[in-house]
């Protein structure tokens, strides 16, 4: 299906269709250390708690408080050390009043004992310690369970795993996780005026650069993208690319040649088998496509970009970033969002939403607009840490005004 007449699609509209479209991936278990920037797909419940014995916090003595409260520098209190409590010990002889356990950081405290005295406040002794300072109750002491309890949610679904949370995941001992199997992208570049880098351009022709920043693009955000550069525009060769991949892959994703133009090869090849293309009311990125390319599966998500370098880098951000998140499961799946005053006056086009690049002064809480609004102007993109967006009701926003920016890094 197509339609090119009409109102243009509103921008939410369009992404709530992206969104549905790509779908969420199946969840698989993978091992803690593979997880890194996935999200998790089920809550994790502790089995244990964290710590789960009490440990001590310092290298020192175990002790009972009493017995040292006495102590000080010139009145020390001497205690026989009985027993050595290395971290990784597994018996656990209980500590009998007026003796002490030289203890090291992480091992169990001993039954009986209450407190810890930090080596430095001790003369070091082995078979006898001096102790110069007295402890008060529970001093230095982990006790069981004061970071988690058992069988509690310590990382609910659509957690981003860092390695923070990866640590803590290990540490309640979980050597597998659940979560969401990361999309697999087609990114699919058409032109016959493109170029691999580094060849000798011809006139009529430009290196290919949407491909590759799509790509990464989509790794960055944590799925797995295959590129296929170089289609000619030509609906033959077009499907001829595209037929042996589409089995495979979880969302094809093409820049270019859906336009109004003669040579509009993504148009021409996907009418009629599954992709809807139209316009959206958003500056840059207007022409925009999306459907489903029939396969023996039942067909393969498919959505289409834009050709310009800096629309289909905003169409990636503002559609298909949000989508292939929640494919992945993550609970927040928008850029950080942050208000802040404008440097500079701007206009905007009536009835579209614009995007323009900005560098964003987090201590200021200031953004100036990087580049004029050209979909060309890529240079002013790799300068640019944030976008602004402007409302589709504004027109006019003189310096001084706030804006709402999208933090890119």
């Amino acid at each position: 299906m197509q339609r090119t007449q009409g109102p243009a699609v509103g921008v939410a509209e369009h992404r709530a269709r992206v969104v549905g479209l790509v779908g969420a991936t199946p969840v698989v278990r993978r091992p803690v250390a593979d997880c890194l920037g996935l999200a998790l797909a089920e809550d994790l419940v502790s089995p244990i708690p964290l710590p789960p014995f009490d440990n001590s916090a310092m290298d020192g003595y175990a002790v009972r408080a009493a017995d040292v409260a006495a102590a000080a520098p010139d009145a020390p209190v001497a205690l026989p050390v009985a027993e050595d409590v290395p971290a990784g010990r597994t018996d656990s002889p209980p500590l009998r009043p007026g003796t002490a356990h030289r203890i090291m950081t992480g091992a169990p405290v001993p039954p009986g004992a209450d407190a810890v005295v930090p080596v430095e406040d001790t003369d070091r002794g082995t078979d006898v310690v001096r102790v110069v300072a007295p402890a008060r109750l529970g001093a230095h002491v982990r006790r069981a369970g004061e970071d988690v309890r058992a069988g509690a949610v310590v990382l609910p679904a659509g957690t981003e795993l860092g390695p923070a949370q990866l640590g803590l995941a290990s540490a309640v001992g979980a050597s597998a996780l659940p979560v969401r199997r990361p999309p697999r992208v087609l990114v699919l570049s058409t032109g016959s005026e493109l170029v691999e880098p580094g060849r000798p351009l011809r006139g009529g022709q430009i290196y290919e650069s949407n491909g590759v920043m799509l790509a990464s693009a989509v790794r960055q955000v944590g799925g797995e993208a295959e590129l296929l550069r170089f289609v000619p525009d030509d609906v033959a060769a077009f499907h001829a690319a595209l037929a042996p991949r589409v089995e495979s892959v979880d969302l094809v994703l093409t820049s270019g040649g859906v336009s109004a133009g003669a040579y509009e090869v993504v148009k021409d090849a996907l009418s009629g088998h599954g992709v809807e293309f139209y316009k959206v009311a958003v500056q840059p990125g207007g022409p925009q496509g999306l459907g489903r390319y029939p396969t023996a599966s039942g067909g393969v998500p498919v959505v289409t970009l834009p050709g310009n370098p800096v629309s289909a880098m905003v169409s990636f951000e503002v559609f298909v970033r949000p989508a292939l998140r929640t494919a992945m499961g993550f609970a927040e799946v928008e850029r950080p969002r942050r208000t802040a005053t404008l440097m500079e006056s701007l206009r905007s086009p009536a009835e579209r939403r614009q995007y323009r690049r900005g560098r964003y002064d987090a201590g200021a809480v200031t953004v100036a607009p990087v580049g004029g609004p050209g979909s060309h102007l890529l240079s002013a993109l790799a300068t640019a840490n944030c976008l602004l967006e402007i409302p589709e009701e504004v027109t006019d926003l003189p310096a001084g005004s706030e804006v709402s920016v999208l933090l890119l890094r």
